[in-house]
């Protein structure tokens, strides 16, 4: 269900936190974490065009760009790459969508919240 600016939410389960203020999916988690039924207010939305499959791939790729490697693990490299492609193809679920930054009642403000995180307050 997409959410109009100034729309009341809640979360529908813990979101782990990155020390950059956004969803753990696209980074390292932090040891903090929102708890299910907090609820804020959404104060902003914008339109993924590829999200968490776009960071996976560039976290895979510069994990082990200027490796060296011989053939054969260049080649089992380069099929886990293409695996990872695939799983994050659109229509697996991780592609486009909508992210929204919320502004929570406790202060805390998050961005890159998906639809499957909140739901009307």
């Amino acid at each position: 269900m997409p959410y109009a600016i100034g729309a009341r939410v809640k979360l529908t389960r813990d979101v782990p936190v990155t020390a950059d203020g956004r969803t753990a999916g696209t980074g390292s988690p932090g040891p903090l974490s929102l708890a299910t039924g907090l609820t804020g207010t959404v104060t902003g939305a914008a339109q993924d065009s590829g999200g968490t499959a776009d960071a996976l791939r560039a976290s895979f790729d510069e994990q082990l760009r200027g490796a060296r490697l011989d053939s054969f693990a260049a080649g089992l490299v380069d099929d886990l790459r293409q695996r990872v492609i695939a799983a994050t193809a659109p229509g697996t679920g991780t592609g486009t969508g909508t992210s929204y930054r919320v502004r929570f009642d406790n202060g805390f403000i998050l961005d890159g919240l998906d639809e499957s995180s909140l739901t009307p307050a």
